[in-house]
């Protein structure tokens, strides 16, 4: 069982040719509201593509905004622990998606800058917590202190990308970061490689986009290839890989397993439009995966190369 301590937010989301540069308008076309939030997308990714038992914790206002969320994570099967916040709107994200499927986000995190050490509930039955860096750092650091004294595994997905101090990661069992969050954890702008030697957790996940993905385990390093697709919007697609490698590692799944169920459920999601709209059910990704074979030898060479591991 899962316990997601995060954010959720009503992502406003305009399609363009391109994404505008500092000082540039540029004319949109498509317009629509999807429910988003890294800790939501996360916890809708672990129920409905993971087949995972799922809760989370969040933040919502009293407004209009917190409606489509509620519902969203509700469809999904996810058991929602809410702390309402009065005064404080539902966060929102505004994200214009550029043709080639590339996105830039905007966040306002309202009701998501709420969120307590105290609004933690019992985490008694849960075998993993899973965080990201959308809400207080103080308190995702105490939530990860909690969980780690009671033997529950913690897993940070580090994005926003910001330096974190010691004790926190002193407390996470496994870090999901992208390229350009390694290299801000690890303070490090070298291979991947080399950066992932800098960074003093035992188990720490590199989604690499279109290339794939590499974890280094207690040392040892195991590599994912990208699934091959024509991607619509990449938009939660990180989110949907961190909930989806959550569910299966909690199902008990080797971290080679998770890897490679995660990339084909984040595959699927950069084929359609939305964050969690997009998040596939598990019968497609059981299908994916049963239609694509492993990394070949040749990919894999080619990755490990990349990650600087040759």
């Amino acid at each position: 069982m899962i316990l997601v301590a995060g954010s959720a937010n009503l992502d406003f989301v305009v399609r363009a040719h391109h994404i505008p540069a500092p000082g540039e308008t540029v004319l949109g076309r498509d317009f629509q509201t999807f429910p988003g939030g890294k800790g939501a997308n996360q916890a809708v990714a672990s129920a409905r593509a993971g087949g995972a038992v799922t809760h989370m914790l969040l933040g919502l206002g009293q407004d209009a905004f917190a409606t489509p969320l509620e519902n969203s994570l509700q469809s999904a099967g996810v058991h929602m622990h809410i702390v309402r916040t009065p005064g404080h709107p539902t966060g929102t994200a505004f994200i214009c998606v550029s043709d080639d499927a590339e996105n830039a986000i905007t966040v306002a995190p309202g009701a998501n800058a709420e969120l307590r050490p105290d609004h933690l509930p019992s985490l008694a039955g849960f075998t993993h917590l899973l965080l990201q860096l959308e809400t207080p750092l103080d308190t995702v650091t105490a939530y990860a202190r909690a969980a780690r004294a009671q033997g529950v595994k913690v897993v940070l997905n580090a994005a926003p990308a910001r330096a974190l101090p010691p004790e926190l990661l002193a407390h996470i069992d496994v870090l999901v970061v992208n390229e350009g969050e390694l290299a801000v954890v690890s303070g490090h702008e070298g291979s991947i490689a080399d950066c992932l030697s800098r960074v003093a957790v035992r188990t720490v996940v590199v989604t690499l986009g279109h290339r794939g993905s590499c974890a280094r385990h207690n040392g040892a390093f195991a590599l994912q290839s990208a699934f091959p697709i024509s991607p619509v919007d990449t938009t939660g697609a990180g989110d949907t890989f961190c909930g989806s490698l959550v569910a299966a590692l909690s199902q008990g799944q080797p971290l080679v397993d998770a890897l490679r169920f995660a990339s084909a459920t984040s595959a699927i999601a950069c084929t359609r439009w939305g964050a969690q709209s997009s998040i596939p059910e598990t019968t497609e990704v059981e299908a994916l995966l049963a239609s694509t074979p492993p990394t070949s030898t040749e990919e894999a060479q080619a990755l490990r190369t990349f990650c600087g591991l040759n």
